[in-house]
């Protein structure tokens, strides 16, 4: 049964994903949006860390030790398509609760 409370708890779910804030961010967070600082925390943490994976990888090449480079350039591939699908599984779920509209 839909209750008040289910619906009210939707609709500022729905306001606070329409904000836009942060939406550089949104790319390198696990969650597809941003709602408290720990999400806003974890998506720079993860922005220093792909950050850190592209200068290492560009360095290894310039030491001309390419496996390295080729092992952190997979990894850093990895990391971001990880990022996308969680970012993806999450939004699934997300979808499955009730329209505003009921």
């Amino acid at each position: 049964m839909i209750t008040r409370s289910k619906l009210v708890e939707q609709l500022r779910d729905y306001q606070i994903r329409s904000q836009h804030k942060y939406t550089a961010l949104t790319l390198f967070s696990p969650k597809p949006h941003l709602q408290t600082r720990v999400d806003v925390a974890v998506a720079i943490g993860f922005s220093l860390l792909l950050a850190m994976l592209v200068v290492s990888t560009l360095t290894t090449l310039y030491l001309r030790r390419f496996w390295l480079s080729l092992v952190l350039l997979c990894l850093n591939i990895f990391l971001l398509s990880r990022l996308r699908v969680s970012r993806q599984t999450l939004a699934r779920k997300r979808e499955r609760r009730l329209p505003l509209s009921i």
